[in-house]
């Protein structure tokens, strides 16, 4: 867990002496996108957050980068603070008007500790509100096909917690009352204390047989569940190596599981892939993954920059009337020369006659979110494909302007350059490697890996250059290693890592394909 970070919260210009606003959050169970919209929305305003251990890490990044981060999370055996001085922390961080958002997995108020921390806040007069969360009982049932209530099944639900206070002489739990009257008893925090929860429901009356499953990390693209009845339920978890976080269902809704179950079902469900685009870029790659059960590893290993300097693109804007043709290689290109376009206060008449062509099917698609219809699309999105298709009006003696990566290879522009066309090659973006920790980097790659995913040369080189030789031809040895295209698929080759598959169409959409097609 990341640690507390010692940057002082800024208070965004309100008054020193007012009073701020603690804003204790529902994370959900885990799921990131569980989150509510008024949750994400505190979040997305914090001047401080204060979070658990089970609040998806993810979430942090939706808080303003200048915004303090404070983990206080609490483990079996070992808690980073002490609840008292949680609660003292909450309202010290709240003085000089700072919006405090305290971050809690699943929701504040089931087993979360919330009220105590809503006390100590309204004994010290410091403004709160609370912003319910999903709970593991509702949200893992529903990830592992189990409704907790269902017509004809049953229709009341208790939520019990499997950790009572440490100390007590004997359980205060209604154990005859959960055993003779209540349809679904959901445990939380009871894999530990699972063959006592067993013994004393089967002692007051739960028939042994009665359904029961317990659900490792739910919401998670690491969810196991374990399923049995009452008699054998210990023993599946225990082989099975069920571990916390972990919720436990007792009751008939468990049967539903064998039909119901989705989550777990879907094609690259408990596939780890590796994704090696930059972060801006890593989105649609990664959701796309997780909608098909993958867990997505970022690992970004380039950054798109701006230009050095924006003139000799602005020049190129200026009179691209004058062009026969706009040749565009990247959705990057797209967006840079678009957004210059926009500066210069031009629109889309700025092309005059001048056509548009587009290396490939993901370059169109950003054209055609600016309002642009690329003329010419090649059967292969790779350059020489791009160069061959415009070969006859290179030959003809027509202006091309080239909008593209500082590190674009020069295969384009030298041929047609060759043919006779008049080339302007102008650079509208840089592709620059990834800084980072070179061990956190090897860490991250070290667990399993199904696949590694590579979108371009440059992310090969880098991803290599980040971990060394070594450390990335092992991962391509545990992890199949599958790239868009040819181009980057020699690179991968030429360094060491071999090819398991290459996209047939080289766009994101079919290198998902082709991981999907490989599992």
């Amino acid at each position: 867990m990341p640690k507390p970070t010692s940057r002082p919260a800024r208070a965004s210009g309100r008054a020193a002496s007012a009073p701020g606003l603690v804003s204790l959050v529902g994370a959900g169970p885990g799921d990131p996108g569980l989150i509510t919209v008024r949750g994400l929305e505190r979040l997305r305003r914090a001047d401080v957050v204060i979070y658990d251990h089970l609040a998806n890490p993810r979430l942090l990044d939706e808080a303003p980068p200048g915004a303090e981060r404070i983990y206080v999370g609490k483990q079996a055996g070992r808690h980073a603070l002490p609840q008292e001085e949680i609660n003292r922390l909450l309202a010290k961080q709240a003085a000089g008007g700072r919006r405090v958002v305290r971050l809690k997995g699943g929701d504040p108020f089931v087993f979360g500790r919330g009220g105590e921390e809503c006390l100590h806040l309204a004994e010290q007069h410091v403004p709160f509100e609370v912003v319910p969360g999903v709970t593991a009982a509702i949200a893992a049932s529903a990830y592992a096909g189990i409704p907790v209530t269902h017509r004809g099944l049953t229709t009341s639900l208790a939520l019990v917690t499997g950790h009572e206070e440490p100390g007590k002489e004997e359980s205060t739990l209604p154990w005859q009352a959960l055993a003779g009257g209540i349809g679904t008893i959901a445990f939380y925090m009871g894999v530990k204390t699972l063959p006592r929860i067993v013994e004393q429901l089967v002692a007051h009356g739960l028939a042994p047989d009665t359904p029961a499953a317990v659900i490792e990390r739910g919401t998670l693209p690491g969810q196991r569940t374990a399923v049995g009845t009452l008699a054998t339920l210990v023993e599946t978890v225990a082989r099975a190596g069920i571990r916390p976080p972990a919720l436990t269902i007792v009751g008939r809704v468990v049967e539903l599981r064998s039909r119901l179950a989705w989550f777990d079902a879907r094609p690259l469900f408990g596939r780890r892939v590796l994704v090696t685009r930059s972060r801006t870029q890593a989105s649609t790659l990664a959701e796309r993954l997780e909608e098909l059960g993958a867990e997505p590893v970022l690992f970004p290993t380039v950054r798109i920059e701006p230009p050095a300097s924006w003139a000799a693109l602005d020049r190129a804007v200026g009179r691209l009337a004058e062009f026969d043709w706009v040749v565009l290689s990247s959705a990057n290109g797209v967006e840079s020369l678009l957004a210059r376009l926009r500066a210069a206060g031009k629109d889309a008449r700025a092309f005059g006659g001048a056509r548009i062509a587009a290396v490939g099917p993901g370059t169109a698609e950003a054209l055609r979110a600016g309002g642009l219809a690329a003329d010419l699309v090649p059967r292969d999105a790779v350059a020489e494909s791009l160069a061959a298709a415009l070969a006859d009006d290179a030959r003809a003696g027509k202006g091309f302007l080239l909008a593209q990566a500082d590190r674009a290879r020069p295969v384009l522009a030298e041929a047609l350059g060759r043919a006779g066309g008049k080339v302007t090659r102008v650079v509208a973006y840089r592709i620059v490697l990834e800084r980072g920790d070179r061990a956190a980097a090897r860490k991250l790659i070290a667990g399993p890996l199904d696949a590694l995913t590579f979108a371009s040369s440059q992310t090969v080189r880098n991803f290599v250059q980040i971990v060394g030789l070594k450390a990335a031809r092992e991962a391509a040895r545990r992890g199949s290693v599958f790239s868009i295209g040819p181009i980057t698929s020699a690179t991968c080759r030429e360094l060491g890592l071999s090819v398991a598959a290459e996209a047939s169409e080289h766009t994101i959409p079919g290198l998902i394909a082709t991981v999907l097609a490989a599992f």
